[in-house]
């Protein structure tokens, strides 16, 4: 499946393997009502996972980005945002394509990616956009 990098860029990395669907995704679920609160103005840096409940490869994003969480607890903060329910948050930060993973500091993007991208990529961007091993 092909995947584009944008921004913080210059990792690469293989595709992860289909896992299996993970439903149940520990990860708060950000409105646009919400968005402002949680992630332009949150205390810590945040994983925003843009995604549609009808996107397989979304789904395939969910296990990695759940053991982050739980890696990362108090460090850094996610969110999951749903394209199809909270149009406004993907427009402002120019969401064309899902999954996108945008990494948010101080409510500004300091990298994104875009697509199904294995772990270590994930873990590259937090040490380069957020200074987080």
């Amino acid at each position: 499946m092909d995947s584009t990098l944008k921004k913080c860029d210059g990792m690469g990395g293989e595709v992860p393997e289909a896992s299996p669907m993970d439903d149940n995704t520990d990860l708060p679920q950000v409105t646009d009502d919400e968005f402002e609160r949680f992630v332009i103005r949150s205390p810590v840096p945040v994983i925003v996972d843009f995604y549609a409940d009808w996107c397989r490869p979304c789904r395939l994003v969910d296990p990695i980005l759940s053991r982050l969480s739980t890696d990362l607890n108090g460090k850094v903060r996610f969110a999951k945002v749903n394209v199809d329910e909270s149009e406004e948050a993907a427009e402002s930060f120019a969401v064309h394509a899902i999954p996108t993973v945008l990494f948010v500091d101080k409510g500004t993007e300091k990298g994104r990616l875009v697509g199904i991208l294995a772990e270590t990529e994930f873990r590259a961007m937090l040490k380069t956009c957020f200074g987080v091993p």
